[in-house]
């Protein structure tokens, strides 16, 4: 069993899957340039999601399963790769905590304006009229309430927050308050103190949160995108700010990435900008080839109990 992976971990990792798994065949290319030329004699590709295309799965005729490291598949050529019948699985779930913690953290600094404090600080200014408030009680909407909105909403719970959740159904889930779909989530934005998306990119996503969505939000609103950058154009969150329609917005995705220098949301005041690292930790890729191993496991043995696998039809 010939394995590809088409980007290179630490030499931990490396070794601890060949220890792992003997009789197995395993290769290693920093890129999918280097891969290229062993992708069709490979029976497992393992990918970070961002690099294969059509072309490269029309060669893969040996290709039995893809292993994405990452939980974002809106990159991935789905249509070549249903066409070969090519067993498709993520690492879903592994981002929660790290996500989640981040959301709260951001949350946190905004309520407690630690950023205005560190300036204080560093110009010498003894102020305590700083306009702090509280997570008790507020109110926050979570946009995707999957494993990773789950866990936000968990946290939040610890705050006592009211937390509402959107999902492609409006069932309820552990942890919310109310739940809504993406048709029906608008009436709760008059509400929201915290406006939290975690949304994946969709035909259904992209561009869901328009110009209008904001005028309905409190002028004391914060909104935190950390789920993907196409869900709301660009121009939308430069316009956001520039009438000032909500207190302020935190960034850690983009329609394009790296977000360039000279980009306006660098220097604008209403906007901070994360270079989409919510979910990166120390723990990210022993967390990953943890749910690979799982199903390595499973795919020698012939079995079918795969985690995580993915509806190439819906790309979720």
């Amino acid at each position: 069993m010939k394995i590809i992976f088409t980007f290179q971990p630490k030499e931990q990792f490396v070794s601890d899957l060949i220890n792992s798994f003997p009789e197995a065949e395993f290769h290693f290319y920093k890129k999918i340039k280097e891969a290229e030329a062993e992708l069709p004699n490979a029976e497992v590709i393992v990918t970070m999601g961002e690099d294969l295309t059509n072309g490269h799965i029309e060669t893969c005729e040996k290709c039995k399963w893809i292993m994405v490291t990452s939980a974002g598949l809106e990159k991935m050529p789905f249509q070549a790769i249903r066409k070969r019948g090519i067993l498709v699985t993520n690492a879903k779930g592994i981002h929660k905590i790290p996500m989640g913690e981040f959301t709260i953290g951001l949350m946190l600094q905004h309520a407690k304006q630690l950023r205005e404090v560190i300036n204080q600080e560093r110009e010498g200014i003894w102020s305590r009229r700083l306009p702090t408030s509280e997570l008790h009680q507020s109110s926050l909407l979570i946009l995707g309430a999957g494993a990773i909105g789950g866990e936000i909403a968990r946290l939040a719970k610890s705050f006592q927050m009211k937390v509402s959740g959107v999902n492609s159904t409006g069932s309820g889930r552990e942890h919310f308050d109310h739940m809504h779909t993406l048709e029906t989530f608008t009436n709760e934005l008059q509400h929201a103190d915290y406006i939290v998306s975690v949304l994946p990119s969709t035909a259904k996503t992209k561009h869901l949160l328009k110009l209008s969505h904001f005028q309905q939000m409190k002028d004391s609103a914060v909104f935190i995108n950390i789920g993907r950058g196409d869900l709301v154009e660009e121009s939308v969150l430069l316009e956001v700010s520039v009438q000032k329609l909500i207190d302020h917005m935190y960034l850690d995705v983009f329609e394009h990435e790296p977000l360039p220098q000279g980009h306006p949301f660098w220097e604008d005041e209403g906007i901070t900008v994360t270079p989409h690292l919510s979910s990166i930790t120390k723990k990210y890729m022993p967390r990953a080839l943890g749910i690979f191993k799982k199903n390595l496991t499973t795919y020698s043995n012939k079995s079918r109990n795969f985690i995580n696998v993915i509806d190439t039809e819906r790309g979720y």
